[in-house]
Protein backbone atom coordinates (compact mmCIF):
# COMPACT_ATOMS: atom_id res chain seq x y z
CA UNK A 1 0.00 0.00 0.00
CA UNK A 2 1.23 3.48 -0.82
CA UNK A 3 2.55 5.10 2.38
CA UNK A 4 0.27 8.10 1.77
CA UNK A 5 -3.01 6.23 1.50
CA UNK A 6 -5.38 5.11 4.21
CA UNK A 7 -7.72 2.14 4.27
CA UNK A 8 -10.62 4.42 5.19
CA UNK A 9 -10.90 7.51 2.98
CA UNK A 10 -12.07 10.79 4.45
CA UNK A 11 -15.70 11.73 3.82
CA UNK A 12 -16.28 14.18 0.97
CA UNK A 13 -18.25 17.36 1.55
CA UNK A 14 -19.95 19.24 -1.29
CA UNK A 15 -21.02 22.82 -1.82
CA UNK A 16 -24.36 24.04 -3.14
CA UNK A 17 -23.30 23.38 -6.73
CA UNK A 18 -22.11 19.85 -5.98
CA UNK A 19 -18.40 20.74 -5.97
CA UNK A 20 -16.26 18.65 -3.59
CA UNK A 21 -13.65 20.06 -1.23
CA UNK A 22 -10.52 18.37 -2.57
CA UNK A 23 -7.69 20.83 -3.23
CA UNK A 24 -6.11 23.30 -0.79
CA UNK A 25 -3.85 26.13 -1.90
CA UNK A 26 -1.81 27.04 1.16
CA UNK A 27 0.00 30.37 1.20
CA UNK A 28 3.02 30.22 3.49
CA UNK A 29 3.91 33.93 3.12
CA UNK A 30 2.49 37.09 1.58
CA UNK A 31 5.97 38.40 0.77
CA UNK A 32 7.50 38.27 -2.72
CA UNK A 33 10.87 39.14 -4.22
CA UNK A 34 9.40 40.28 -7.57
CA UNK A 35 6.96 43.05 -8.51
CA UNK A 36 5.13 41.59 -11.51
CA UNK A 37 2.81 44.03 -13.26
CA UNK A 38 -0.16 41.62 -13.20
CA UNK A 39 0.11 40.80 -9.50
CA UNK A 40 2.23 43.21 -7.43
CA UNK A 41 2.99 46.31 -9.53
CA UNK A 42 3.39 48.68 -6.56
CA UNK A 43 6.72 49.22 -4.80
CA UNK A 44 5.28 48.88 -1.30
CA UNK A 45 2.35 47.07 0.26
CA UNK A 46 0.50 46.63 3.53
CA UNK A 47 1.83 43.30 4.79
CA UNK A 48 0.19 40.81 7.12
CA UNK A 49 1.32 41.46 10.73
CA UNK A 50 4.13 39.13 11.74
CA UNK A 51 2.43 37.91 14.91
CA UNK A 52 -0.56 36.71 12.90
CA UNK A 53 1.44 34.45 10.58
CA UNK A 54 0.82 30.80 11.33
CA UNK A 55 3.67 28.58 12.45
CA UNK A 56 4.38 25.47 10.41
CA UNK A 57 2.86 23.42 13.20
CA UNK A 58 -0.35 25.46 13.02
CA UNK A 59 -0.44 25.13 9.25
CA UNK A 60 0.07 21.39 9.48
CA UNK A 61 -2.76 21.13 12.02
CA UNK A 62 -5.20 23.07 9.87
CA UNK A 63 -4.16 21.04 6.83
CA UNK A 64 -4.80 17.84 8.78
CA UNK A 65 -8.30 19.09 9.58
CA UNK A 66 -8.94 19.80 5.90
CA UNK A 67 -7.72 16.33 4.93
CA UNK A 68 -10.21 14.80 7.35
CA UNK A 69 -12.89 16.52 5.25
CA UNK A 70 -11.70 15.18 1.89
CA UNK A 71 -8.77 17.37 0.84
CA UNK A 72 -6.01 15.21 -0.63
CA UNK A 73 -3.99 17.68 -2.70
CA UNK A 74 -2.04 20.58 -1.21
CA UNK A 75 -0.25 23.28 -3.19
CA UNK A 76 2.17 25.61 -1.40
CA UNK A 77 2.00 29.18 -2.65
CA UNK A 78 2.69 32.75 -1.61
CA UNK A 79 3.73 35.46 -2.30
CA UNK A 80 6.87 33.56 -3.07
CA UNK A 81 6.85 30.44 -0.87
CA UNK A 82 10.62 29.97 -0.95
CA UNK A 83 10.97 33.18 1.06
CA UNK A 84 9.55 31.30 4.05
CA UNK A 85 12.52 30.09 6.03
CA UNK A 86 13.06 26.33 6.37
CA UNK A 87 10.27 25.39 3.96
CA UNK A 88 11.59 21.82 3.45
CA UNK A 89 10.86 21.17 7.13
CA UNK A 90 7.21 22.03 6.53
CA UNK A 91 7.07 19.84 3.43
CA UNK A 92 8.38 17.01 5.56
CA UNK A 93 5.61 17.63 8.10
CA UNK A 94 2.97 17.52 5.37
CA UNK A 95 4.45 14.36 3.88
CA UNK A 96 3.74 12.58 7.17
CA UNK A 97 0.00 13.14 6.62
CA UNK A 98 -1.04 9.93 4.86
CA UNK A 99 -4.26 11.46 3.54
CA UNK A 100 -2.28 13.83 1.29
CA UNK A 101 -1.65 12.18 -2.08
CA UNK A 102 0.15 15.13 -3.66
CA UNK A 103 2.21 18.04 -2.36
CA UNK A 104 2.95 20.66 -5.02
CA UNK A 105 4.60 24.06 -5.02
CA UNK A 106 4.32 27.13 -7.23
CA UNK A 107 7.39 29.38 -7.27
CA UNK A 108 8.91 32.15 -9.35
CA UNK A 109 12.11 30.10 -9.30
CA UNK A 110 14.45 32.85 -8.12
CA UNK A 111 15.49 30.97 -4.95
CA UNK A 112 14.96 27.45 -6.25
CA UNK A 113 18.59 26.65 -7.08
CA UNK A 114 19.48 26.41 -3.39
CA UNK A 115 16.35 24.57 -2.28
CA UNK A 116 15.23 22.14 -4.99
CA UNK A 117 17.21 19.15 -3.74
CA UNK A 118 16.11 19.62 -0.12
CA UNK A 119 12.46 20.02 -1.14
CA UNK A 120 12.59 16.83 -3.18
CA UNK A 121 14.19 14.91 -0.31
CA UNK A 122 11.53 16.27 2.07
CA UNK A 123 8.72 14.82 -0.04
CA UNK A 124 7.61 17.53 -2.48
CA UNK A 125 5.97 15.86 -5.50
CA UNK A 126 5.45 18.55 -8.13
CA UNK A 127 6.92 21.93 -9.00
CA UNK A 128 5.40 24.71 -11.09
CA UNK A 129 7.63 27.61 -12.07
CA UNK A 130 6.14 30.93 -13.16
CA UNK A 131 7.87 31.72 -16.45
CA UNK A 132 6.34 34.60 -18.40
CA UNK A 133 9.18 35.31 -20.79
CA UNK A 134 12.46 33.88 -22.03
CA UNK A 135 13.88 37.37 -22.54
CA UNK A 136 15.88 39.08 -19.79
CA UNK A 137 14.87 42.58 -20.88
CA UNK A 138 11.16 41.74 -20.77
CA UNK A 139 11.58 40.02 -17.41
CA UNK A 140 13.15 43.16 -16.01
CA UNK A 141 10.28 45.28 -17.34
CA UNK A 142 7.65 42.89 -15.97
CA UNK A 143 9.14 42.29 -12.51
CA UNK A 144 11.23 45.42 -11.81
CA UNK A 145 14.06 43.03 -10.90
CA UNK A 146 17.17 41.82 -12.73
CA UNK A 147 16.92 38.18 -11.63
CA UNK A 148 16.10 36.37 -14.86
CA UNK A 149 19.26 34.24 -14.81
CA UNK A 150 18.41 33.01 -11.31
CA UNK A 151 15.07 31.68 -12.55
CA UNK A 152 16.85 29.50 -15.10
CA UNK A 153 19.35 28.35 -12.47
CA UNK A 154 16.32 27.32 -10.40
CA UNK A 155 14.77 25.41 -13.29
CA UNK A 156 18.05 23.58 -13.85
CA UNK A 157 18.09 22.59 -10.16
CA UNK A 158 14.52 21.27 -10.37
CA UNK A 159 15.45 19.11 -13.34
CA UNK A 160 18.57 17.82 -11.58
CA UNK A 161 16.55 17.01 -8.44
CA UNK A 162 14.47 14.60 -10.52
CA UNK A 163 10.94 15.81 -9.76
CA UNK A 164 8.47 13.63 -11.67
CA UNK A 165 6.46 16.63 -12.84
CA UNK A 166 7.60 20.09 -13.90
CA UNK A 167 5.20 22.70 -15.23
CA UNK A 168 5.56 26.31 -16.28
CA UNK A 169 2.82 28.89 -15.70
CA UNK A 170 2.87 31.69 -18.26
CA UNK A 171 0.51 34.66 -18.05
CA UNK A 172 0.03 35.81 -21.63
CA UNK A 173 -0.45 39.56 -22.11
CA UNK A 174 -1.03 41.09 -25.53
CA UNK A 175 1.75 43.42 -26.50
CA UNK A 176 4.11 41.96 -23.93
CA UNK A 177 4.81 38.27 -24.46
CA UNK A 178 2.16 37.03 -26.90
CA UNK A 179 4.89 36.50 -29.51
CA UNK A 180 6.63 33.90 -27.29
CA UNK A 181 4.05 31.10 -27.35
CA UNK A 182 6.11 28.89 -29.65
CA UNK A 183 9.43 29.75 -28.03
CA UNK A 184 8.09 28.81 -24.61
CA UNK A 185 6.74 25.46 -25.83
CA UNK A 186 10.11 24.72 -27.44
CA UNK A 187 11.94 25.67 -24.25
CA UNK A 188 9.67 23.35 -22.28
CA UNK A 189 10.71 20.48 -24.53
CA UNK A 190 14.39 21.03 -23.68
CA UNK A 191 13.84 20.59 -19.94
CA UNK A 192 10.91 18.16 -19.92
CA UNK A 193 8.41 20.73 -18.65
CA UNK A 194 4.83 21.32 -19.74
CA UNK A 195 3.86 24.93 -20.39
CA UNK A 196 0.45 26.19 -19.24
CA UNK A 197 -0.62 29.46 -20.80
CA UNK A 198 -2.88 31.54 -18.55
CA UNK A 199 -5.27 34.15 -19.86
CA UNK A 200 -4.58 37.51 -18.21
CA UNK A 201 -7.08 37.73 -15.33
CA UNK A 202 -8.76 40.73 -13.71
CA UNK A 203 -8.06 39.72 -10.13
CA UNK A 204 -6.91 41.97 -7.32
CA UNK A 205 -6.99 45.72 -7.75
CA UNK A 206 -3.49 47.09 -8.14
CA UNK A 207 -3.14 46.11 -11.79
CA UNK A 208 -3.76 47.82 -15.12
CA UNK A 209 -5.81 44.95 -16.53
CA UNK A 210 -8.00 45.57 -19.54
CA UNK A 211 -9.84 43.18 -21.85
CA UNK A 212 -7.84 44.31 -24.86
CA UNK A 213 -4.72 42.86 -23.21
CA UNK A 214 -6.24 39.37 -22.99
CA UNK A 215 -5.09 36.80 -25.53
CA UNK A 216 -7.92 34.28 -25.56
CA UNK A 217 -7.68 30.51 -25.63
CA UNK A 218 -9.06 30.54 -29.18
CA UNK A 219 -6.36 32.97 -30.31
CA UNK A 220 -3.63 30.94 -28.63
CA UNK A 221 -4.81 27.70 -30.25
CA UNK A 222 -5.05 29.32 -33.66
CA UNK A 223 -1.49 30.64 -33.44
CA UNK A 224 -0.01 27.41 -32.06
CA UNK A 225 -1.91 25.21 -34.50
CA UNK A 226 -0.83 27.32 -37.46
CA UNK A 227 2.82 26.90 -36.48
CA UNK A 228 2.80 23.18 -35.66
CA UNK A 229 0.22 22.02 -38.19
CA UNK A 230 -2.50 20.97 -35.78
CA UNK A 231 -3.51 20.74 -32.14
CA UNK A 232 -5.56 17.96 -30.58
CA UNK A 233 -7.38 18.24 -27.23
CA UNK A 234 -6.41 15.69 -24.58
CA UNK A 235 -9.55 14.09 -23.19
CA UNK A 236 -9.12 13.29 -19.51
CA UNK A 237 -11.22 13.01 -16.39
CA UNK A 238 -9.85 15.93 -14.41
CA UNK A 239 -10.98 19.05 -12.59
CA UNK A 240 -7.59 20.71 -13.02
CA UNK A 241 -7.86 24.31 -14.25
CA UNK A 242 -5.80 23.72 -17.39
CA UNK A 243 -7.27 22.36 -20.60
CA UNK A 244 -4.52 20.21 -22.14
CA UNK A 245 -3.63 19.78 -25.79
CA UNK A 246 -1.20 17.67 -27.82
CA UNK A 247 0.94 18.67 -30.79
CA UNK A 248 1.66 16.33 -33.73
CA UNK A 249 5.03 15.35 -32.21
CA UNK A 250 3.37 14.33 -28.93
CA UNK A 251 4.32 17.44 -26.94
CA UNK A 252 1.60 18.53 -24.55
CA UNK A 253 0.73 21.99 -23.28
CA UNK A 254 -2.13 23.54 -21.34
CA UNK A 255 -4.30 26.65 -21.38
CA UNK A 256 -6.08 28.09 -18.36
CA UNK A 257 -8.91 30.16 -19.89
CA UNK A 258 -10.34 31.65 -16.70
CA UNK A 259 -11.10 35.02 -18.30
CA UNK A 260 -12.97 34.00 -21.45
CA UNK A 261 -14.18 30.51 -20.45
CA UNK A 262 -14.54 30.28 -16.66
CA UNK A 263 -14.52 26.83 -15.07
CA UNK A 264 -16.27 27.78 -11.82
CA UNK A 265 -18.73 24.88 -12.01
CA UNK A 266 -15.98 22.30 -11.54
CA UNK A 267 -13.68 24.20 -9.17
CA UNK A 268 -12.70 22.19 -6.08
CA UNK A 269 -10.04 24.60 -4.83
CA UNK A 270 -9.96 26.86 -1.80
CA UNK A 271 -7.22 29.06 -0.37
CA UNK A 272 -5.74 29.45 3.10
CA UNK A 273 -3.62 32.54 3.74
CA UNK A 274 -0.42 32.57 5.77
CA UNK A 275 -2.35 34.03 8.71
CA UNK A 276 -5.20 31.53 8.59
CA UNK A 277 -7.92 33.24 6.56
CA UNK A 278 -9.79 30.75 4.38
CA UNK A 279 -11.15 31.94 1.02
CA UNK A 280 -13.58 29.83 -1.02
CA UNK A 281 -12.91 31.62 -4.31
CA UNK A 282 -10.00 33.53 -5.84
CA UNK A 283 -12.35 36.48 -6.37
CA UNK A 284 -13.87 36.36 -2.86
CA UNK A 285 -13.74 39.56 -0.83
CA UNK A 286 -14.50 37.89 2.51
CA UNK A 287 -12.93 34.88 4.17
CA UNK A 288 -13.32 32.70 7.25
CA UNK A 289 -10.84 33.23 10.09
CA UNK A 290 -9.46 29.83 11.15
CA UNK A 291 -6.50 31.22 13.10
CA UNK A 292 -8.64 32.51 15.95
CA UNK A 293 -10.40 29.21 16.79
CA UNK A 294 -7.12 27.33 16.35
CA UNK A 295 -5.24 29.57 18.79
CA UNK A 296 -8.20 29.59 21.17
CA UNK A 297 -7.73 25.83 21.52
CA UNK A 298 -10.95 24.82 19.81
CA UNK A 299 -11.14 21.10 19.04
CA UNK A 300 -10.66 19.58 15.60
CA UNK A 301 -14.34 18.69 15.46
CA UNK A 302 -15.33 22.29 16.21
CA UNK A 303 -13.06 23.65 13.48
CA UNK A 304 -14.26 20.95 11.08
CA UNK A 305 -17.82 22.09 11.73
CA UNK A 306 -16.89 25.67 10.81
CA UNK A 307 -15.24 24.54 7.58
CA UNK A 308 -18.08 22.18 6.70
CA UNK A 309 -20.76 24.83 7.21
CA UNK A 310 -18.87 27.34 5.07
CA UNK A 311 -18.20 24.90 2.24
CA UNK A 312 -21.70 23.46 2.18
CA UNK A 313 -23.04 27.00 1.88
CA UNK A 314 -20.63 27.89 -0.91
CA UNK A 315 -22.09 29.11 -4.21
CA UNK A 316 -19.13 31.20 -5.41
CA UNK A 317 -18.76 31.69 -9.15
CA UNK A 318 -16.35 34.61 -9.16
CA UNK A 319 -14.92 34.23 -12.66
CA UNK A 320 -18.37 33.66 -14.17
CA UNK A 321 -19.69 36.78 -12.45
CA UNK A 322 -16.79 38.84 -13.80
CA UNK A 323 -17.45 37.43 -17.26
CA UNK A 324 -21.12 38.45 -17.02
CA UNK A 325 -20.07 42.09 -16.52
CA UNK A 326 -18.90 42.23 -20.14
CA UNK A 327 -22.50 42.34 -21.38
CA UNK A 328 -23.08 45.37 -19.16
CA UNK A 329 -19.90 47.12 -20.22
CA UNK A 330 -18.64 47.06 -16.63
CA UNK A 331 -15.76 44.60 -16.67
CA UNK A 332 -13.09 47.26 -17.06
CA UNK A 333 -13.88 48.49 -13.55
CA UNK A 334 -11.38 47.31 -10.93
CA UNK A 335 -12.41 44.29 -8.89
CA UNK A 336 -11.15 46.04 -5.75
CA UNK A 337 -10.09 49.66 -5.41
CA UNK A 338 -6.50 50.31 -4.34
CA UNK A 339 -7.46 52.23 -1.18
CA UNK A 340 -9.39 49.20 0.06
CA UNK A 341 -6.44 46.93 -0.71
CA UNK A 342 -4.30 49.06 1.59
CA UNK A 343 -6.89 48.72 4.35
CA UNK A 344 -7.07 44.92 4.07
CA UNK A 345 -3.97 43.12 2.70
CA UNK A 346 -5.95 39.88 2.49
CA UNK A 347 -7.56 41.23 -0.68
CA UNK A 348 -4.23 41.19 -2.51
CA UNK A 349 -3.68 38.16 -4.71
CA UNK A 350 -0.18 37.62 -3.34
CA UNK A 351 -1.70 37.07 0.11
CA UNK A 352 -3.98 34.25 -0.99
CA UNK A 353 -1.91 32.29 -3.46
CA UNK A 354 -3.17 33.64 -6.76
Amino acid sequence: MDHRTLDTPAPTIFDRLGRPLRSLRLSVTDRCNLRCKYCMPEDDYAWLPRDTILTFEEMAELTAIFTELGVDKVRLTGGEPLLRRDLPRFVRQLSENRRITEIALTSNGVLMADQAADLSFAGLNRVTISLDTLRADRFRTLTKRDLHHQVFDGIKAVVQAGFPSLKFDTVIIKGYNDDELIDLIEYGKTVGGEVRFIEYMDVGGATDWSMNQVLSRAEMLEHIGRHYGGVQPIVENSVAPAERFRLPDGTSFGIIPSTTTPFCRSCDRSRLTADGMWYLCLYAKDGLDLRAPLRQGRSRDEIKSLITAAWEGRADRGAEERKALEALGLREQRLIEINRLREDPHLEMHARGG
